[in-house]
């Protein structure tokens, strides 16, 4: 286990300092750790610099250009430990290319010898059907999944671990503002599975800090409201017009994120979905 006192801290790269990943790396850097991170918007590199972030200017895509193969270099160079926290919206063109573009972070943090890789996933990964979902029950079923499938066994060994998230809530990510006005919406009886930016960035912490490799977890707020009661409630804190529901739906599937809570004894701050509205 690291020792947030030792003077040694392994170096922690963040690629993709974003709504997540930047929050990630101040609260790294805050710990003591050296941190590197990458954006795609070069007006975001004074703002990684000011949080004491080593910042580079990286595009990811399939076929990396000279520039961004030698970024991506330099960004791994003497790092020990990745973040890999890039969606598959901003990974690729397109889902299909969403796993190429992976295999060659991959490939490139093992020319670095980068000792270990924690992948930020989704909870995407999971048919939508009702039930309440562990990790062993990912199974690729649709176009949707297949490619997070993919990517992330890249990353299923003893050295690294996988963390798949939850829908996200938090400044920036009002739920309130997801479905506000739409009327007759489906899976009304379906549960909400979120989790907040501080539980994103509190979990991850905790798995670097304490070591905790060649897991696959989910990441997810233990309250599971329907949305049909969530989403009317979330907007009308908004000030916004509320969704309405179909009078009868299916339900839908409920993440089970035990496995995690007992593996690292991290406590949500927010597991009370309805009471984080007001952190959002």
């Amino acid at each position: 286990m690291t020792d947030p006192t030792s003077s040694f801290l392994p170096t922690v790269a963040v690629l993709g300092c974003g709504w997540l990943g930047l929050p990630l790396a101040r609260a790294l850097v805050a710990a003591g750790y050296s941190v590197h991170g990458s954006t795609t918007t070069p007006g975001q590199l004074l703002t990684l610099r000011h949080a004491g972030i080593l910042p580079y200017l990286l595009r990811l895509s399939p076929t990396l250009s000279t520039i961004d193969a030698d970024t991506l270099h330099a960004l791994l160079h003497e790092v020990d430990i990745l973040v890999l926290n890039v969606p598959p919206s901003r990974g690729a063109g397109s889902a299909d290319a969403y796993p190429a573009v992976v295999q060659m972070v991959a490939k490139a943090a093992a020319r670095a010898q980068v000792q270990h890789v924690l992948y930020v996933s989704s909870t995407g990964v999971y048919p939508d059907r009702p039930g309440s979902l562990r990790e062993s029950d990912a199974v690729a079923s649709s176009e949707a999944t297949t490619p997070l499938l993919r990517a992330e066994a890249l990353f299923a060994n003893s050295e690294n671990t996988i963390v798949r998230l939850a829908g996200l809530m938090g400044p920036g990510r009002a739920p309130g503002r997801f479905l506000a006005g739409r009327q007759d919406v489906a899976q009304g009886d379906a549960p909400v599975n979120l989790i907040h930016l501080d539980d994103c960035v509190g979990l991850l912490m905790q798995i670097i800090e304490q070591e905790v490799w060649g897991h696959t977890f989910n990441a997810c707020a233990n309250s599971h409201p329907l949305r049909r009661d969530f989403y009317p409630l979330a907007a009308t804190h908004l000030g916004l017009q509320p969704p309405t529901f179909q009078a009868s739906s299916a339900g839908g599937k409920q993440i089970d994120s035990s496995q995690v809570r007992h593996a690292t004894g991290y406590e949500f701050r927010h597991d009370d979905v309805v009471a984080a509205l007001g952190h959002c």
